[in-house]
């Protein structure tokens, strides 16, 4: 039996055993538990949205980021996910190949390559949409310093052909054209500018983004229609205490620990407590997407369970 259709069945016995347990609770209580999970090879689209260098105590739980807070608790929040390391780059190299802490660069270096597969070269259509960046595919920084290429990853992979990086690494305003076209890719990388993923600015001003962009996804067909999950991650923690080249994966500085919301049609007030990393997100994009799973991603913790995808 195929390892997804396992999963099925375990996730079928799960909300079986749990109807059973609430019976005679008020709807409200098991509603999470009695809902089905997401068919397989029904998600056909898997957008990432990376937001900057905060920690969970600074984002779940705390009263101004309301509207971040009523994504965890309306869809999915996962409690006890770790990044890979600090700072930025080796972080977002990570999570789009699976390659382990100690094959990636320890800084945020521009001019550094990173040989390896990634999901840009795994044969899955894939587009970046970086906000700010001023032409395709582009190396440098803006002048405004809005867009910066460490947080491009596909920029750093030897792997990825110009002509790929040409095509597919875009500005942020093409995403609004591939929705109203419904030609989104199967995996998209939304990458907010640096005030807007809460680098240089605010977590609110990264919230109201998130509020003002999230919509437009949120009514697409493709995500009423269940065949679209968004991940909304955090890189690392805040900079409190961070050490360039540390092993985030271990669980054990708030510096590493992130918030990561689960956004579909099929996942509903899940508050999961499992350990998580960078890299089940990248296993999870694999699976969902009929993908092989590269590096890490191969033993990492699973959540497509957990949250009905």
């Amino acid at each position: 039996m195929r390892t997804r259709q396992v999963r099925r069945l375990v996730a079928l016995l799960v909300t079986v055993s749990v109807a059973v347990l609430f019976a005679g609770l008020p709807v409200a209580s098991s509603q999470a538990a009695t809902k089905a999970v997401a068919p397989a090879g029904s998600i056909k689209h898997v957008v990432w949205i990376v937001e900057e260098n905060h920690s969970y105590s600074q984002i779940i739980g705390v009263s101004k980021d309301a509207y971040l807070n009523s994504l965890a608790t309306t869809y999915g929040s996962a409690t006890n996910d770790w990044g890979i390391t600090h700072p930025s780059v080796p972080n977002y190299l990570g999570l789009t190949s699976g390659l382990p802490l100690a094959s990636l660069p320890v800084t945020d270096c521009t001019k550094c390559t990173q040989p390896g597969a990634s999901l840009f070269t795994q044969g899955e259509s894939w587009r970046t949409y970086e906000e700010s960046m001023p032409v395709v595919c582009d190396h440098a920084a803006s002048t405004d310093g809005l867009y910066q290429p460490k947080h491009n990853p596909a920029l750093y992979f030897t792997s990825v052909p110009a002509s790929s990086c040409n095509a597919y690494d875009q500005p942020y305003t093409t995403l609004a054209s591939d929705l109203s076209h419904h030609s989104l890719p199967g995996f998209a990388l939304v990458v907010p500018n640096m005030n807007d993923d809460m680098h240089t600015g605010t977590n609110l001003q990264g919230q109201a983004w998130l509020q003002a962009q999230l919509p437009a996804l949120l009514t697409s067909t493709e995500f009423t229609s269940g065949s679209m999950v968004v991940f909304i991650m955090w890189d690392e923690g805040t900079t409190a205490g961070e050490v360039a080249g540390t092993d985030c994966t271990l669980g054990t500085s708030d510096s590493c620990h992130v918030p990561l919301l689960v956004l579909s049609h099929w996942t509903h007030a899940v508050n999961y407590g499992g350990k998580l990393t960078h890299y089940s997100v990248l296993k999870a994009t694999e699976d969902l997407l009929g993908l092989p799973e590269l590096g890490q991603a191969t033993t990492a913790p699973s959540l497509t369970v957990a949250f009905g995808l």
